[in-house]
């Protein structure tokens, strides 16, 4: 099964919850289009996080090297993106696929994130707890509904009641868990998010 990661905005903990979920599946992992910090890219983290032996960590499509919107980057780096050579890896195990920003951050002139979700991908959205959020995650999953997608989110912050119950309500979606604010997170933490995460998102 292949798990698209996509997010509300950009900094919600997209690639935290990609290395939680990773480690709950023994998934492998590709992050199809990174854009800056290539000595540091979400697939070093990722596998900095886990624990497990059985996670393969795939390379990217395209390691931009500019922090930015990636048609952008691709701008300054003297390429365009091109859609049809971003190819998800060959694997037997399940995927986790992350995304880069929100669905609609640009990837060239015509395509963007939202572009790369093929049908049979079950969506995961990250939705982080800010003033505007609830906004920008009934957007999201309005849009990511256009395809008529499995849709599942993973709340990023504390609790937050009043939130988190009026995206489900509205929605429908389905909550796979919460990822708390910690002092920080290294494998011990992710294994036992992990661990609270793993059931709901094998039945997801």
């Amino acid at each position: 099964m292949n798990f698209f990661i996509t997010g509300i905005s950009t900094d919600v903990g997209k690639t935290l919850a990609s290395a939680i979920i990773v480690e709950a599946l023994e998934a492998d992992y590709w992050k199809p289009i990174q854009a800056g910090d290539l000595e540091y890219s979400d697939s070093h983290k990722v596998k900095e996080l886990i624990s497990n032996n059985k996670s393969k960590i795939h390379k990217n499509s395209y390691a931009l090297h500019t922090p930015m919107s990636p048609h952008g980057a691709a701008d300054i780096d003297g390429i365009k993106i091109d859609l049809k050579k971003i190819v998800p890896p060959q694997t037997e195990n399940h995927l986790v696929i992350e995304g880069a920003g929100g669905l609609l951050v640009p990837l060239n002139n015509t395509d963007t994130i939202f572009d790369l979700i093929r049908p049979d991908y079950k969506v995961i959205v990250v939705s982080r707890h800010y003033l505007g959020s609830i906004n920008h995650s009934l957007l999201t999953i309005e849009k990511l509904q256009e395809k008529n997608l499995e849709i599942g989110i993973i709340f990023s912050g504390n609790e937050h009641p009043t939130t988190e119950s009026i995206i489900l309500n509205k929605t429908g979606v389905s909550f796979l868990g919460r990822i708390n604010e910690e002092d920080a997170f290294n494998k011990m933490i992710v294994k036992k998010y992990a661990d609270q995460l793993k059931t709901g998102l094998e039945s997801f």
